[in-house]
């Protein structure tokens, strides 16, 4: 299952976020959205959990945790939208 973090502190690493997840279960990929211009992360993750009822523990009891002096909101992520023409 893949998990949408929002908030994370501009400075964490992928270890960091990977650390924070792994407690919950086998994390399969941690993908850190980065400015294509600056290469400096834009405030929102993704992780990838090997089941779901990790991905169901790890959501639960990490939304609203501090990490880095800020309150993350932890989500499953939706599958992305295609993008066309008048949408």
């Amino acid at each position: 299952m893949k998990i949408y973090v929002l908030n994370f502190a501009f400075g964490m690493s992928e270890a960091e976020l990977h650390q924070a997840f792994e407690v919950h279960g086998q994390v399969e990929e941690v993908y850190m959205v980065t400015d294509l211009d600056t290469g400096r992360p834009r405030g929102f993750d993704f992780v990838e959990m090997a089941t779901d009822a990790g991905a169901q523990v790890a959501t639960t009891d990490l939304n609203g945790k501090e990490f880095g002096g800020r309150a993350i909101t932890v989500n499953e992520a939706r599958p992305r939208r295609e993008a066309g023409f008048g949408r």
